[in-house]
């Protein structure tokens, strides 16, 4: 048995924790709030098994040329947001082209195809089955041309990677959910997936579950990590092995001890209202580049992504998804006073850093996992759990991949 430290109490680190202390170790969890309250809580809520190619960056001449001019609202900018991390964003752009992406997606869709079976036990042994319902989302194609794209997409996915989906009509649709005003030509519903109507509860039952099992949670400061003896230790807390699992503030962590991970920071939005008759799943609208999800506050509208520092008081991608929510659902007023918004930790070759930290023993990192931390977390903690215990790990996830030979 070994006493393992865990930086970070997001999806990934709690995650992390639980696939530790499942292998005998005694571990302690260091979070400085409250246990799924940052990037994990502002998402769609969706545990995703179709999602089996990671985000790729647009790079048709018309969809640059659109967020160039900052006219779509699937990706917004600020030059401040733009220029300090312009090399990340290249190489994301490199690793977009189709040779690339085909051979991150080639290890993506592995793990991501494990998702709901890794989530499974936790959310029993979490007593967390109230907040999760297994009947997918559905994704809306407003025009013929966006159905026509669906239907080529599901047949692709079907064939290499053996992803049902259920393709309907506009009528269908409406008979499955009747809360939607208008006609659209058709929808996609991925009914493998998951969805949930609670994300940061969900973490903070399986950081319950981590008590329960045992484990301690100190609320401290992960920035204090430092060697002590041969070990780790960081605001008190003191272990063999530690473990960064920070999401976007890990590559400051690792830079102290020589790995320089290049991170594409994207914002999100998301924000609550109130709504008489939600809808049965939650609903894809990614022709207005937005995710309306029922929760227990409310519909969540989540925007997709936007570069820049600092938050805007009044998000165009929120305002813009709201009025697309408005067009499919009678939504009344906002629940929060003003929105929700968190940073996604992207890695420009698209794939999570999950392993040993090259040249410094004992320390690990398990970050990067993009848009899907609250999908993958349990997966990739696994993996990590496996080659902290010796195994071989998996060398495209491998933190070497970024040191410099």
């Amino acid at each position: 048995m070994a006493e393992i430290l865990v930086l970070g109490g997001g999806m990934v680190g709690v995650s992390t924790a639980l696939a530790c202390q499942a292998r005998g170790h005694a571990v302690t969890l260091i979070e400085r709030g409250v246990p799924g309250r940052e990037t994990s809580y502002g998402n769609a809520g969706l545990i995703q098994t179709e999602a089996v190619e990671p985000y790729a960056m647009p790079l048709s001449p018309g969809a640059l040329f659109q967020i160039a001019l900052g006219r779509g609202f699937d990706v917004k900018w600020t030059p401040s947001g733009l220029l300090p991390q312009f090399g990340a964003i290249l190489s994301y752009a490199r690793h977009s082209l189709p040779a690339a992406h085909r051979r991150a997606s080639e290890v993506w869709g592995r793990l991501i195809r494990q998702s709901t079976d890794r989530h499974a036990p936790l959310v029993e042994a979490a007593g967390a089955g109230n907040i999760i319902r297994k009947n997918g989302y559905i994704e809306i194609h407003r025009t013929p041309a966006r159905m026509d794209k669906a239907r080529a997409t599901a047949e692709r996915v079907l064939s290499e990677f053996g992803v049902e989906a259920r393709l309907m009509t506009g009528a269908e649709l409406r008979a499955l959910e009747p809360a939607i005003k208008v006609t659209v030509e058709g929808a996609t519903h991925w009914s493998d997936s998951w969805n949930c109507a609670d994300p940061g509860g969900l973490v903070a039952s399986y950081a319950a579950l981590f008590e329960r099992r045992g484990g301690r949670i100190v609320n401290g400061d992960a920035g204090d990590l430092h060697r002590k003896g041969a070990g780790w230790a960081a605001d008190e807390a003191e272990g063999e092995h530690a473990v960064i699992a920070l999401g976007p503030w890990s590559p400051m962590l690792t830079g102290r001890y020589g790995l320089r991970v290049p991170m594409v920071f994207k914002r999100g939005y998301h924000r609550h209202y109130h709504v008489e008759q939600a809808p049965n799943h939650p609903i894809a609208d990614f022709g207005n580049s937005v995710v309306l999800s029922p929760m227990r506050r409310g519909l969540r509208i989540a925007t997709a992504a936007e570069l820049s520092p600092h938050p805007r008081l009044s998000p165009p991608q929120l305002k813009h998804g709201e009025k697309a929510a408005r067009e499919l659902f009678d939504i009344g007023a906002p629940v929060e006073a003003e929105p929700w918004t968190g940073r996604r930790p992207c890695i420009p070759d698209m794939l999570p850093v999950v392993g040993r930290v090259p040249d410094q023993p004992n320390l690990w990192a398990h970050f990067g996992h993009g848009h899907q931390g609250f999908t993958l977390g349990p997966v990739t903690a696994e993996i990590l759990a496996e080659e902290l215990d010796g195994g071989e790990g998996w060398a495209q996830l491998s933190p070497a991949r970024f040191r410099r030979g």
